[in-house]
């Protein structure tokens, strides 16, 4: 085949993203990502690559998510020498989540082996926080709009897709055809995000279909969130808001920062428990133009957010019975400090688990959306007893009207659209819908499918 991509990931599943191009002996990753939630997923990041790491000549990221970018340190320990391609954006996230995942991972193996909950002995860690900082090294930084030479064989320009920060849309240009990658596009009229780029052509693309066959509600969020934290306040709970330390967290600080100054909620102790969250929140002021909130908007501290750096301030919540906020990653209740909030808070009826957007199949957070009378945590279980809530209308996705939205801006259909990244009904609906609206053709791979682009 002149020109080819294998999905290796973010077909059939919302994670794992790893769509593979090869030309006359070159291979390009676009995307490296973590496989999250079932464990037949998860078994996959533990499972040797389809393709030689070695053989990889470059890697190009649309964002730092993990499901985008997770699984770039254990690509680079496995022998991958090349460039890692992406926004400033996106390489200051992954200064933060890359080395955090590894801790995470360790933190969680050593908790397993001393606690002895783990099937394997000893349990080990997919990648360490060392690997990650060592893989830091290999990235480099394009600017948006601005076209880049990739080893003298392609050219990639980044297109802003909303989403979080630094989030782009990847065009790759390569032997006069031009393949264009959604990666995660971000809604219009977001509280924090700059709308998805418009794009006006494309002979193959691969868009998102997370909300693929959904909607979200056309609901004011402040309007909800002020309701959930109100209610819960008077019956003496604790809200818990387990949130994506990147994106979703400063969205809903911005939320109550701007609740509490029109008084529209009680003036409850607001804590930021994530160190990872808090080392993103403040990346935001050193990216002010490139999102929408102003300079004041992201001093989250001076807006009267506390934050819980320590592990003794962060067990320190647990204690404390007053009527509070707790923000604290991971957003889907996969790991980090908000399993030790969702062990002591969960079981009691007047607190609130207040989710803030998708929740894949396999997670926690699934789990308890979907009304789970408990849930496994550190090999226990835990009863789900609080009220349990999920604001979508956070979400940092584009909603099924909002991709369509995007793909208007299209002067010619594709030759082919690819519909990836989503669970099997979202990337069909999605397909479905537009084939029969746009008239385009369309494929939904599936995982480790090789397609000819011709």
């Amino acid at each position: 085949m002149d020109l080819s991509i294998t999905f290796l990931g973010g077909v059939g599943t919302v994670t794992g993203s790893k769509y593979l191009l090869e030309t006359n002996g070159l291979r390009i990753l676009v995307d490296c990502g973590l496989f999250q939630g079932y464990k037949q997923l998860r078994l996959r990041n533990w499972a040797a690559l389809p393709v030689e790491p070695v053989s990889i000549d470059a890697v190009i990221l649309t964002h730092a998510h993990l499901d985008h970018s997770g699984y770039v340190p254990l690509l680079i320990r496995n022998g991958f020498k090349g460039p890692v391609i992406c926004t400033q954006g996106t390489k200051d996230l992954c200064e933060i989540l890359l080395p955090d995942s590894g801790f995470l991972q360790e933190k969680d193996a050593d908790f397993a082996n001393r606690h002895g909950y783990s099937k394997h002995q000893p349990a080990l860690p997919l990648y360490t926080k060392k690997d990650a900082e060592k893989s830091l090294e290999s990235f480099q930084t394009v600017a948006f709009d601005t076209p880049h030479d990739v080893l003298g064989k392609l050219t990639v320009c980044f297109k802003c897709a909303g989403h979080i920060l630094g989030a782009a849309i990847v065009e790759v240009s390569i032997k006069g055809r031009k393949i264009v990658f959604s990666g995660d596009l971000g809604r219009y009229g977001d509280a924090t995000m700059l709308d998805p780029a418009p794009i006006r052509e494309a002979d193959y693309l691969l868009v998102e279909s997370t909300y693929g066959n959904r909607l979200h509600e056309a609901l004011e969020p402040e309007e909800i969130l002020a309701e959930a934290i109100s209610t819960t306040a008077r019956r003496g709970g604790t809200v818990i808001i387990p949130a994506f330390a990147v994106g979703r967290a400063q969205s809903i600080l911005l939320h109550i920062h701007r609740m509490k100054k029109a008084q529209r909620i009680p003036d409850l102790p607001v804590f930021l428990d994530s160190p990872m969250a808090i080392r993103a929140s403040n990346v935001f002021q050193d990216h002010v133009g490139v999102h929408r909130l102003t300079a004041q908007e992201c001093d989250w501290e001076r807006n009267a957010v506390r934050y819980t750096e320590s592990v003794e301030q962060s067990k320190s919540l647990s204690q404390n019975r007053m009527p509070k906020v707790i923000i604290s990653a991971s957003g889907m209740a996969t790991g980090g400090r908000v399993l030790h909030h969702l062990k002591h808070y969960a079981p009691d009826p007047r607190n609130l688990i207040l989710f803030a957007g998708y929740q894949a199949g396999g997670t926690r957070g699934a789990a308890i959306s979907a009304g789970a009378k408990s849930v496994k945590i550190h090999g226990h279980e835990v009863p789900i007893r609080a009220k349990v809530s999920n604001l979508d209308m956070l979400s940092a996705h584009a909603d099924a009207n909002e991709i369509m939205q995007w793909l208007g801006n299209f002067e010619r259909p594709p030759t082919l659209t690819f519909v990836t990244h989503g669970e099997p009904d979202a990337s069909d609906q999605l397909r479905h819908r537009i084939e029969s609206e746009l008239g385009w053709r369309c494929s939904v791979p599936y995982y480790l499918e090789t397609t000819a682009l011709v």
